[in-house]
């Protein structure tokens, strides 16, 4: 199993193919293993670099996972972390990016920092501002608590199995319905704008219209923030957008990069 021990936890990643690199970026209930239908999809044309952030998939939690992952520190951490993969993969070439969801507050922090490192991003479903927590998922019918593993429709639960692993998904469901991750634990408003104007390379927002988390006119405000932003809008989607419509995701998605090669 291939791992890159980054500050004392081992890191999973995955290269795959030829070409100019790309980075898959999973959101932050999943795993590189999200990635799995669409990956012969991009390999005609880039070498396609996958990886589990710490805590996630196959990557190790390391010591004091839990404060860390509702800490002030899990975005610049997980910023610095992609830096040093790269640096070992030995990717001198800049690099395009594609991050779900909460994937794209990383990736988004990453171009900003290293706008001559970053050739274009492309993001979906990711929020933009505005408050954050368990709050906004979806709830149990009638629960006033908060849903536990057991709780969840049995095709999610497989999904985190296969993500996570059997023994850890519950767990990890658990940790994240506390909230936590990128869009931090919910006791502060989340705003991504001061860091959106501060990335110079090409950015698509690609958002579903029927999002069970976050409404569309995120997109637009993401969109406004970004010098270089490009705007597509896929219609009668749910959040999951790479799941939902696979096919226009990503023909839309390399369609982009392509205008940006």
């Amino acid at each position: 199993m291939p791992l890159i021990n980054i500050n004392k936890v081992d890191i999973y990643y995955e290269v795959h193919g030829e070409g100019k690199p790309l980075i898959l970026m999973h959101h932050g209930m999943g795993s590189s293993k999200m990635w799995k239908k669409l990956l012969p999809g991009f390999l005609d044309r880039y070498k396609v670099i996958l990886y589990d952030c710490r805590g996630f998939g196959q990557s190790d939690k390391g010591e004091n996972f839990r404060d860390y992952y509702r800490s002030k520190e899990y975005i610049p951490n997980s910023v610095r972390k992609l830096s040093i993969l790269l640096e070992r993969l030995d990717v001198k070439d800049s690099v395009y990016i594609l991050g779900q969801c909460e994937a794209g507050v990383t990736g988004f922090h990453y171009a900003a920092e290293n706008s001559d490192r970053v050739k274009a991003i492309a993001i979906s479903s990711t929020m933009c501002c505005g408050k954050t927590g368990t709050s906004q998922l979806p709830q149990p019918s009638g629960s006033k608590k908060r849903p536990s593993f057991h709780d969840a429709e049995p095709e999610f639960k497989k999904k985190l199995i296969n993500w996570h692993g059997e023994t850890y998904a519950p767990e990890f469901f658990s940790l994240f319905m506390e909230g936590g991750g990128a869009y931090g634990s919910g006791s502060e408003s989340f705003d991504l704008r001061d860091t959106l104007e501060k990335v110079q390379c090409p950015a698509l927002v690609l958002y579903p219209d029927r999002s069970s988390l976050f409404d569309v006119e995120q997109a637009v405000l993401m969109y406004r923030s970004l010098p270089a932003g490009e705007l597509a809008v896929l219609p009668y989607c749910g959040h999951n957008t790479y799941e939902h419509q696979p096919e226009e995701y990503q023909r839309i998605i390399l369609s982009f990069f392509a205008r940006h090669s």
